[in-house]
Protein backbone atom coordinates (compact mmCIF):
# COMPACT_ATOMS: atom_id res chain seq x y z
CA UNK A 1 0.00 0.00 0.00
CA UNK A 2 1.34 3.44 -0.99
CA UNK A 3 0.63 6.75 0.72
CA UNK A 4 -2.70 7.42 2.43
CA UNK A 5 -4.76 10.54 1.80
CA UNK A 6 -7.77 12.27 3.28
CA UNK A 7 -9.24 12.81 -0.20
CA UNK A 8 -8.54 11.30 -3.60
CA UNK A 9 -10.22 13.05 -6.51
CA UNK A 10 -10.53 11.03 -9.71
CA UNK A 11 -10.40 13.47 -12.63
CA UNK A 12 -8.62 16.83 -12.94
CA UNK A 13 -11.21 18.81 -14.92
CA UNK A 14 -12.58 22.10 -13.54
CA UNK A 15 -14.60 20.27 -10.88
CA UNK A 16 -11.84 17.88 -9.88
CA UNK A 17 -8.85 20.20 -9.74
CA UNK A 18 -10.81 22.94 -7.96
CA UNK A 19 -12.11 20.42 -5.42
CA UNK A 20 -8.57 19.14 -4.83
CA UNK A 21 -7.10 22.62 -4.38
CA UNK A 22 -9.86 23.80 -2.03
CA UNK A 23 -9.62 20.65 0.07
CA UNK A 24 -5.85 21.16 0.36
CA UNK A 25 -6.38 24.80 1.35
CA UNK A 26 -8.58 23.53 4.19
CA UNK A 27 -5.79 21.36 5.55
CA UNK A 28 -6.68 17.98 4.05
CA UNK A 29 -4.09 15.71 2.47
CA UNK A 30 -5.19 15.45 -1.15
CA UNK A 31 -4.34 13.54 -4.32
CA UNK A 32 -5.86 13.97 -7.76
CA UNK A 33 -5.84 11.21 -10.38
CA UNK A 34 -5.48 12.13 -14.06
CA UNK A 35 -4.79 9.78 -16.98
CA UNK A 36 -4.00 12.52 -19.50
CA UNK A 37 -0.45 13.76 -19.87
CA UNK A 38 -1.71 17.17 -18.74
CA UNK A 39 -4.12 18.39 -16.08
CA UNK A 40 -7.36 20.28 -16.71
CA UNK A 41 -9.62 17.60 -18.18
CA UNK A 42 -11.74 18.07 -21.28
CA UNK A 43 -12.33 21.77 -20.62
CA UNK A 44 -8.74 22.96 -20.62
CA UNK A 45 -7.35 20.42 -23.09
CA UNK A 46 -9.97 19.83 -25.78
CA UNK A 47 -13.02 21.89 -24.78
CA UNK A 48 -13.69 25.33 -23.32
CA UNK A 49 -10.22 26.82 -23.60
CA UNK A 50 -9.07 25.72 -27.09
CA UNK A 51 -12.52 26.41 -28.55
CA UNK A 52 -12.51 29.95 -27.19
CA UNK A 53 -9.00 30.49 -28.53
CA UNK A 54 -10.14 29.51 -32.03
CA UNK A 55 -13.33 31.51 -31.66
CA UNK A 56 -11.32 34.63 -30.83
CA UNK A 57 -9.03 34.09 -33.82
CA UNK A 58 -11.98 33.56 -36.17
CA UNK A 59 -13.75 36.65 -34.83
CA UNK A 60 -10.60 38.72 -35.35
CA UNK A 61 -10.36 37.50 -38.94
CA UNK A 62 -14.02 38.21 -39.62
CA UNK A 63 -13.75 41.69 -38.12
CA UNK A 64 -10.68 42.45 -40.23
CA UNK A 65 -12.35 41.39 -43.46
CA UNK A 66 -15.87 42.66 -42.89
CA UNK A 67 -15.96 45.38 -40.24
CA UNK A 68 -12.71 47.32 -40.07
CA UNK A 69 -13.52 49.32 -43.21
CA UNK A 70 -16.54 50.76 -41.39
CA UNK A 71 -14.04 52.25 -38.92
CA UNK A 72 -11.90 53.69 -41.71
CA UNK A 73 -9.30 50.96 -41.42
CA UNK A 74 -8.53 49.62 -44.87
CA UNK A 75 -6.79 46.26 -45.11
CA UNK A 76 -6.19 44.43 -48.36
CA UNK A 77 -5.38 40.81 -49.13
CA UNK A 78 -6.19 39.35 -45.71
CA UNK A 79 -5.53 35.61 -45.55
CA UNK A 80 -5.61 32.85 -42.94
CA UNK A 81 -2.55 31.00 -41.67
CA UNK A 82 -4.46 28.13 -40.07
CA UNK A 83 -1.29 26.39 -38.86
CA UNK A 84 -0.28 29.51 -36.93
CA UNK A 85 -3.82 29.89 -35.62
CA UNK A 86 -3.75 26.30 -34.36
CA UNK A 87 -0.30 26.87 -32.85
CA UNK A 88 -1.59 29.88 -30.94
CA UNK A 89 -4.49 27.80 -29.66
CA UNK A 90 -2.05 25.12 -28.50
CA UNK A 91 -0.04 27.77 -26.68
CA UNK A 92 -3.13 29.01 -24.86
CA UNK A 93 -3.96 25.45 -23.81
CA UNK A 94 -0.40 24.80 -22.64
CA UNK A 95 -0.35 27.92 -20.48
CA UNK A 96 -3.62 26.93 -18.81
CA UNK A 97 -2.75 23.32 -18.08
CA UNK A 98 0.69 24.29 -16.77
CA UNK A 99 -1.08 26.80 -14.56
CA UNK A 100 -3.09 24.02 -12.92
CA UNK A 101 0.09 21.97 -12.41
CA UNK A 102 1.67 24.99 -10.70
CA UNK A 103 -1.39 25.37 -8.45
CA UNK A 104 -1.15 21.71 -7.45
CA UNK A 105 2.47 22.21 -6.40
CA UNK A 106 1.65 25.45 -4.61
CA UNK A 107 -1.15 23.82 -2.62
CA UNK A 108 0.67 20.50 -2.11
CA UNK A 109 -1.84 18.43 -4.08
CA UNK A 110 -0.32 15.13 -5.23
CA UNK A 111 -0.88 14.30 -8.90
CA UNK A 112 -1.33 10.56 -9.35
CA UNK A 113 -0.61 9.97 -13.03
CA UNK A 114 -2.61 7.24 -14.71
CA UNK A 115 -6.12 5.82 -14.87
CA UNK A 116 -7.82 5.63 -11.50
CA UNK A 117 -10.10 2.80 -10.40
CA UNK A 118 -12.03 2.42 -7.19
CA UNK A 119 -10.70 -0.77 -5.57
CA UNK A 120 -12.61 -0.46 -2.31
CA UNK A 121 -15.08 2.01 -0.83
CA UNK A 122 -14.00 3.88 2.33
CA UNK A 123 -17.04 2.81 4.31
CA UNK A 124 -18.33 4.51 7.49
CA UNK A 125 -15.07 4.11 9.44
CA UNK A 126 -12.33 2.48 7.37
CA UNK A 127 -10.14 3.59 4.48
CA UNK A 128 -10.97 3.04 0.85
CA UNK A 129 -8.54 2.26 -1.94
CA UNK A 130 -7.97 3.74 -5.39
CA UNK A 131 -5.71 1.90 -7.82
CA UNK A 132 -3.54 3.96 -10.17
CA UNK A 133 -1.00 2.31 -12.45
CA UNK A 134 -0.99 -0.89 -10.40
CA UNK A 135 -0.46 0.90 -7.09
CA UNK A 136 -3.12 1.14 -4.37
CA UNK A 137 -3.61 4.39 -2.49
CA UNK A 138 -5.65 4.56 0.71
CA UNK A 139 -8.11 7.38 1.36
CA UNK A 140 -10.91 8.46 3.67
CA UNK A 141 -12.92 10.02 0.83
CA UNK A 142 -13.16 9.34 -2.91
CA UNK A 143 -14.50 12.04 -5.25
CA UNK A 144 -15.70 10.99 -8.70
CA UNK A 145 -15.05 13.90 -11.08
CA UNK A 146 -14.58 12.00 -14.34
CA UNK A 147 -16.66 14.35 -16.48
CA UNK A 148 -18.40 13.49 -19.72
CA UNK A 149 -17.87 12.31 -23.29
CA UNK A 150 -19.52 13.01 -26.63
CA UNK A 151 -22.72 11.03 -27.24
CA UNK A 152 -22.42 8.72 -30.26
CA UNK A 153 -25.08 8.46 -32.97
CA UNK A 154 -25.95 5.08 -34.55
CA UNK A 155 -24.92 4.99 -38.19
CA UNK A 156 -22.42 7.83 -37.79
CA UNK A 157 -18.93 6.43 -37.13
CA UNK A 158 -16.52 9.03 -35.76
CA UNK A 159 -12.95 8.94 -37.07
CA UNK A 160 -11.92 12.43 -35.83
CA UNK A 161 -10.76 13.24 -39.36
CA UNK A 162 -13.82 13.76 -41.53
CA UNK A 163 -16.51 12.75 -39.04
CA UNK A 164 -15.48 14.50 -35.85
CA UNK A 165 -16.59 15.31 -32.34
CA UNK A 166 -15.71 18.65 -30.79
CA UNK A 167 -12.21 17.25 -30.19
CA UNK A 168 -11.53 16.68 -33.89
CA UNK A 169 -13.27 19.91 -34.90
CA UNK A 170 -10.60 21.80 -32.96
CA UNK A 171 -7.75 20.12 -34.82
CA UNK A 172 -8.70 20.51 -38.50
CA UNK A 173 -5.68 21.40 -40.66
CA UNK A 174 -7.74 22.95 -43.45
CA UNK A 175 -10.94 24.98 -43.65
CA UNK A 176 -13.61 22.60 -44.97
CA UNK A 177 -15.61 23.75 -47.95
CA UNK A 178 -18.81 22.46 -46.40
CA UNK A 179 -19.27 21.46 -42.76
CA UNK A 180 -22.44 19.78 -41.54
CA UNK A 181 -23.10 20.06 -37.82
CA UNK A 182 -25.35 17.37 -36.37
CA UNK A 183 -26.97 19.00 -33.34
CA UNK A 184 -28.10 22.56 -32.70
CA UNK A 185 -26.84 22.94 -29.15
CA UNK A 186 -24.15 25.12 -27.59
CA UNK A 187 -21.12 23.14 -28.81
CA UNK A 188 -22.31 22.63 -32.38
CA UNK A 189 -23.27 26.28 -32.86
CA UNK A 190 -20.04 27.59 -31.34
CA UNK A 191 -17.76 25.44 -33.47
CA UNK A 192 -19.97 25.84 -36.53
CA UNK A 193 -19.57 29.60 -36.09
CA UNK A 194 -15.78 29.28 -35.93
CA UNK A 195 -15.52 27.50 -39.27
CA UNK A 196 -18.21 29.64 -40.87
CA UNK A 197 -16.21 32.78 -40.08
CA UNK A 198 -13.10 31.16 -41.51
CA UNK A 199 -14.87 30.46 -44.79
CA UNK A 200 -16.81 27.20 -44.53
CA UNK A 201 -20.35 26.74 -45.72
CA UNK A 202 -22.09 25.46 -42.59
CA UNK A 203 -25.35 23.53 -42.33
CA UNK A 204 -26.82 22.63 -38.95
CA UNK A 205 -29.08 19.57 -38.81
CA UNK A 206 -31.27 19.49 -35.70
CA UNK A 207 -33.81 16.82 -34.71
CA UNK A 208 -36.05 19.30 -32.87
CA UNK A 209 -37.91 22.21 -34.44
CA UNK A 210 -35.57 24.80 -32.92
CA UNK A 211 -31.96 25.28 -31.90
CA UNK A 212 -30.80 25.43 -28.25
CA UNK A 213 -34.14 24.03 -27.02
CA UNK A 214 -33.56 24.83 -23.33
CA UNK A 215 -33.16 28.53 -24.06
CA UNK A 216 -35.85 31.16 -23.63
CA UNK A 217 -38.01 30.88 -26.76
CA UNK A 218 -37.82 34.52 -27.82
CA UNK A 219 -34.05 34.57 -27.43
CA UNK A 220 -33.74 31.28 -29.30
CA UNK A 221 -35.65 32.61 -32.29
CA UNK A 222 -33.56 35.78 -32.38
CA UNK A 223 -30.40 33.69 -32.09
CA UNK A 224 -31.34 31.46 -35.01
CA UNK A 225 -32.19 34.51 -37.11
CA UNK A 226 -28.84 36.20 -36.39
CA UNK A 227 -26.87 33.06 -37.16
CA UNK A 228 -28.82 32.77 -40.39
CA UNK A 229 -27.76 36.31 -41.29
CA UNK A 230 -24.16 35.16 -40.82
CA UNK A 231 -24.71 32.48 -43.43
CA UNK A 232 -25.36 29.39 -41.30
CA UNK A 233 -28.12 27.23 -42.78
CA UNK A 234 -30.53 25.22 -40.67
CA UNK A 235 -32.30 21.94 -41.31
CA UNK A 236 -34.68 21.66 -38.35
CA UNK A 237 -37.01 18.77 -37.49
CA UNK A 238 -34.56 16.55 -39.34
CA UNK A 239 -32.62 13.45 -38.31
CA UNK A 240 -29.42 11.88 -39.63
CA UNK A 241 -29.73 8.11 -40.04
CA UNK A 242 -26.43 7.27 -41.73
CA UNK A 243 -23.03 8.67 -42.65
CA UNK A 244 -21.04 7.13 -45.50
CA UNK A 245 -17.40 8.27 -45.59
CA UNK A 246 -16.18 5.81 -48.24
CA UNK A 247 -16.20 8.40 -51.02
CA UNK A 248 -14.42 11.68 -51.62
CA UNK A 249 -17.02 13.43 -49.45
CA UNK A 250 -19.13 12.26 -46.52
CA UNK A 251 -22.66 11.39 -47.62
CA UNK A 252 -25.28 11.88 -44.92
CA UNK A 253 -28.73 10.32 -45.11
CA UNK A 254 -31.37 12.71 -43.78
CA UNK A 255 -35.01 12.08 -42.97
CA UNK A 256 -37.79 14.22 -41.47
CA UNK A 257 -37.85 13.77 -37.68
CA UNK A 258 -41.42 12.50 -37.83
CA UNK A 259 -40.68 10.15 -40.73
CA UNK A 260 -40.74 10.57 -44.47
CA UNK A 261 -38.62 10.34 -47.60
CA UNK A 262 -34.86 10.19 -47.19
CA UNK A 263 -32.40 12.50 -48.92
CA UNK A 264 -28.62 12.81 -49.15
CA UNK A 265 -26.52 15.75 -48.00
CA UNK A 266 -22.79 15.78 -48.74
CA UNK A 267 -20.10 17.41 -46.62
CA UNK A 268 -16.34 17.65 -46.40
CA UNK A 269 -16.43 17.46 -42.61
CA UNK A 270 -19.25 16.35 -40.31
CA UNK A 271 -19.30 17.53 -36.69
CA UNK A 272 -21.28 15.25 -34.38
CA UNK A 273 -22.50 17.39 -31.46
CA UNK A 274 -25.75 15.92 -30.15
CA UNK A 275 -24.77 16.22 -26.52
CA UNK A 276 -22.56 14.65 -23.89
CA UNK A 277 -23.00 11.82 -21.39
CA UNK A 278 -21.47 10.96 -18.03
CA UNK A 279 -18.13 9.13 -18.28
CA UNK A 280 -17.60 6.29 -15.79
CA UNK A 281 -15.94 3.64 -17.97
CA UNK A 282 -13.40 1.52 -16.12
CA UNK A 283 -13.92 3.50 -12.92
CA UNK A 284 -15.03 0.61 -10.73
CA UNK A 285 -17.96 2.63 -9.41
CA UNK A 286 -20.52 0.05 -10.49
CA UNK A 287 -18.57 -2.74 -8.84
CA UNK A 288 -18.37 -0.65 -5.66
CA UNK A 289 -22.17 -0.40 -5.65
CA UNK A 290 -22.50 3.27 -6.66
CA UNK A 291 -26.02 3.90 -7.95
CA UNK A 292 -26.65 5.65 -11.28
CA UNK A 293 -29.80 7.07 -12.88
CA UNK A 294 -31.49 6.15 -16.16
CA UNK A 295 -28.94 8.27 -18.08
CA UNK A 296 -25.89 6.72 -16.45
CA UNK A 297 -25.23 9.69 -14.17
CA UNK A 298 -24.06 9.07 -10.61
CA UNK A 299 -26.84 9.60 -8.08
CA UNK A 300 -25.96 11.91 -5.19
CA UNK A 301 -27.71 13.51 -2.22
CA UNK A 302 -27.79 17.21 -1.30
CA UNK A 303 -24.17 17.03 -0.16
CA UNK A 304 -22.78 15.26 -3.27
CA UNK A 305 -22.55 11.92 -1.45
CA UNK A 306 -23.42 8.73 -3.33
CA UNK A 307 -25.29 5.82 -1.79
CA UNK A 308 -21.91 4.29 -0.89
CA UNK A 309 -20.40 5.89 2.26
CA UNK A 310 -17.18 7.73 1.53
CA UNK A 311 -17.75 8.08 -2.22
CA UNK A 312 -18.87 11.45 -3.61
CA UNK A 313 -19.43 12.88 -7.10
CA UNK A 314 -19.44 16.28 -8.81
CA UNK A 315 -19.53 17.86 -12.27
CA UNK A 316 -20.70 16.40 -15.56
CA UNK A 317 -20.90 12.91 -14.09
CA UNK A 318 -23.96 13.90 -12.00
CA UNK A 319 -27.27 15.52 -12.95
CA UNK A 320 -27.50 19.18 -13.90
CA UNK A 321 -26.08 21.41 -16.60
CA UNK A 322 -22.75 20.20 -17.96
CA UNK A 323 -20.90 23.44 -17.33
CA UNK A 324 -17.37 23.94 -16.06
CA UNK A 325 -18.36 26.67 -13.61
CA UNK A 326 -21.14 24.50 -12.16
CA UNK A 327 -18.55 21.76 -11.57
CA UNK A 328 -16.18 24.26 -9.94
CA UNK A 329 -18.83 25.45 -7.51
CA UNK A 330 -19.63 21.85 -6.60
CA UNK A 331 -15.94 21.13 -6.13
CA UNK A 332 -15.53 23.98 -3.66
CA UNK A 333 -18.74 23.16 -1.79
CA UNK A 334 -17.89 19.46 -1.49
CA UNK A 335 -14.36 20.19 -0.27
CA UNK A 336 -15.80 22.44 2.41
CA UNK A 337 -18.27 19.74 3.44
CA UNK A 338 -15.46 17.17 3.69
CA UNK A 339 -13.55 19.59 5.91
CA UNK A 340 -16.51 19.89 8.28
CA UNK A 341 -17.83 23.17 6.91
CA UNK A 342 -21.13 23.93 5.15
CA UNK A 343 -20.69 24.05 1.39
CA UNK A 344 -23.58 25.20 -0.77
CA UNK A 345 -24.46 25.64 -4.45
CA UNK A 346 -27.48 27.65 -5.58
CA UNK A 347 -28.56 25.68 -8.64
CA UNK A 348 -31.19 28.29 -9.52
CA UNK A 349 -28.50 30.86 -10.28
CA UNK A 350 -26.06 29.18 -12.66
CA UNK A 351 -25.50 31.12 -15.90
CA UNK A 352 -25.19 29.43 -19.26
CA UNK A 353 -23.39 31.10 -22.17
CA UNK A 354 -23.11 30.38 -25.89
CA UNK A 355 -19.84 31.93 -27.04
CA UNK A 356 -20.83 32.79 -30.58
CA UNK A 357 -20.94 36.39 -31.76
CA UNK A 358 -23.18 37.85 -30.62
CA UNK A 359 -23.01 35.88 -27.40
CA UNK A 360 -26.07 34.46 -25.69
CA UNK A 361 -26.34 34.22 -21.91
CA UNK A 362 -29.11 32.95 -19.70
CA UNK A 363 -29.78 32.51 -15.99
CA UNK A 364 -32.79 31.39 -14.00
CA UNK A 365 -36.21 30.73 -15.47
CA UNK A 366 -37.43 31.15 -19.05
CA UNK A 367 -40.81 32.54 -20.02
CA UNK A 368 -41.91 29.06 -21.07
CA UNK A 369 -41.04 27.63 -17.64
CA UNK A 370 -42.84 30.42 -15.80
CA UNK A 371 -45.96 29.96 -17.91
CA UNK A 372 -45.90 26.20 -17.38
CA UNK A 373 -45.69 26.69 -13.61
CA UNK A 374 -48.44 29.32 -13.61
CA UNK A 375 -46.20 32.07 -12.23
CA UNK A 376 -47.39 35.65 -12.79
CA UNK A 377 -44.45 37.63 -14.11
CA UNK A 378 -43.49 40.91 -15.75
CA UNK A 379 -41.05 41.34 -18.65
CA UNK A 380 -38.53 44.11 -19.18
CA UNK A 381 -36.61 44.28 -22.48
CA UNK A 382 -34.09 46.68 -23.91
CA UNK A 383 -32.44 46.43 -27.35
CA UNK A 384 -28.76 47.09 -27.96
CA UNK A 385 -29.76 49.31 -30.89
CA UNK A 386 -30.66 51.90 -28.25
CA UNK A 387 -27.40 51.56 -26.30
CA UNK A 388 -24.78 54.21 -27.09
CA UNK A 389 -21.75 51.99 -26.50
CA UNK A 390 -23.18 49.20 -28.68
CA UNK A 391 -23.69 51.74 -31.47
CA UNK A 392 -20.11 52.95 -31.12
CA UNK A 393 -18.91 49.34 -31.31
CA UNK A 394 -21.10 48.52 -34.28
CA UNK A 395 -22.60 45.65 -32.28
CA UNK A 396 -26.29 46.48 -32.02
CA UNK A 397 -27.82 43.02 -32.55
CA UNK A 398 -29.79 41.58 -29.66
CA UNK A 399 -31.37 42.66 -26.40
CA UNK A 400 -31.49 42.20 -22.62
CA UNK A 401 -34.58 40.55 -21.17
CA UNK A 402 -35.43 40.41 -17.46
CA UNK A 403 -38.28 38.37 -15.97
CA UNK A 404 -39.55 39.44 -12.54
CA UNK A 405 -42.21 38.15 -10.19
CA UNK A 406 -45.38 40.17 -10.73
CA UNK A 407 -46.15 40.40 -7.02
CA UNK A 408 -42.73 40.82 -5.42
CA UNK A 409 -40.62 42.14 -8.34
CA UNK A 410 -37.94 39.58 -7.48
CA UNK A 411 -35.86 38.69 -10.55
CA UNK A 412 -36.71 35.15 -11.66
CA UNK A 413 -34.70 34.95 -14.87
CA UNK A 414 -32.56 36.98 -17.24
CA UNK A 415 -31.62 36.37 -20.87
CA UNK A 416 -29.20 38.34 -23.02
CA UNK A 417 -28.32 38.07 -26.67
CA UNK A 418 -25.75 40.61 -27.74
CA UNK A 419 -22.15 41.78 -27.35
CA UNK A 420 -20.35 40.40 -24.27
CA UNK A 421 -23.54 38.79 -22.98
CA UNK A 422 -21.48 36.29 -20.99
CA UNK A 423 -19.92 39.11 -19.00
CA UNK A 424 -23.10 41.15 -18.63
CA UNK A 425 -25.03 38.22 -17.14
CA UNK A 426 -22.74 38.26 -14.08
CA UNK A 427 -24.44 41.39 -12.73
CA UNK A 428 -27.80 39.67 -12.87
CA UNK A 429 -26.36 36.50 -11.33
CA UNK A 430 -25.16 38.60 -8.39
CA UNK A 431 -28.53 40.31 -8.12
CA UNK A 432 -30.42 37.02 -8.15
CA UNK A 433 -28.06 35.43 -5.62
CA UNK A 434 -28.97 38.18 -3.18
CA UNK A 435 -32.70 38.04 -3.99
CA UNK A 436 -32.76 41.43 -5.68
CA UNK A 437 -35.75 42.95 -7.40
CA UNK A 438 -35.71 44.54 -10.84
CA UNK A 439 -36.06 47.89 -9.10
CA UNK A 440 -32.85 47.21 -7.15
CA UNK A 441 -30.94 46.78 -10.41
CA UNK A 442 -32.71 49.76 -11.98
CA UNK A 443 -31.62 52.06 -9.15
CA UNK A 444 -27.92 51.16 -9.37
CA UNK A 445 -25.81 53.77 -11.13
CA UNK A 446 -24.22 52.23 -14.24
CA UNK A 447 -21.27 53.90 -15.94
CA UNK A 448 -21.88 55.65 -19.26
CA UNK A 449 -21.29 54.72 -21.98
CA UNK A 450 -21.22 50.98 -21.28
CA UNK A 451 -23.05 47.93 -22.50
CA UNK A 452 -24.18 47.31 -18.92
CA UNK A 453 -26.55 50.26 -19.22
CA UNK A 454 -28.74 47.94 -21.30
CA UNK A 455 -29.15 45.79 -18.18
CA UNK A 456 -30.25 48.81 -16.16
CA UNK A 457 -32.69 49.86 -18.88
CA UNK A 458 -34.18 46.35 -19.09
CA UNK A 459 -34.69 46.46 -15.33
CA UNK A 460 -36.42 49.83 -15.68
CA UNK A 461 -38.55 48.37 -18.47
CA UNK A 462 -40.02 45.75 -16.12
CA UNK A 463 -42.19 48.58 -14.77
CA UNK A 464 -42.48 50.31 -18.13
CA UNK A 465 -40.11 53.14 -17.34
CA UNK A 466 -37.07 52.63 -19.55
CA UNK A 467 -35.53 56.00 -20.40
CA UNK A 468 -33.74 55.51 -23.71
CA UNK A 469 -36.43 53.84 -25.76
Amino acid sequence: MADAFDVIVIGSGPGGYVCAIRAAQLGLRVACVEKRATLGGTCLNVGCIPSKALMQSSENFHETVHSWKDHGIMVEGVTIDLARMQARKAGVVSANVKGVEFLFKKNKVTWLKGEGRIAAAPGPEGLGRVTVGGTDYATRHIVIATGSESIPLPGVAVDEKRIVTSTGALELDAVPKHMVVIGGGYIGLELGSVWRRLGSEVTVVEFLDRVVPGMDGEVGKAFERLLGKQGIKFRLSTKVTKADSSGARVALTLEPAKGGAAETLEADVVLLAIGRRAYTEGLGAREAGVATDERGRVRIDAHWATNVPGIHAIGDVIAGPMLAHKAEEEGVALAECLAGQAGHVNYDVIPGVVYTWPEVASIGRTEEQLKEDGVAYAVGKFPFTANGRARAMGATDGFVKILADKATDRILGAHIIGPDAGTLIAELATAMEFGASSEDVARICHAHPTLSEAVKEAALAVEGRAIHI
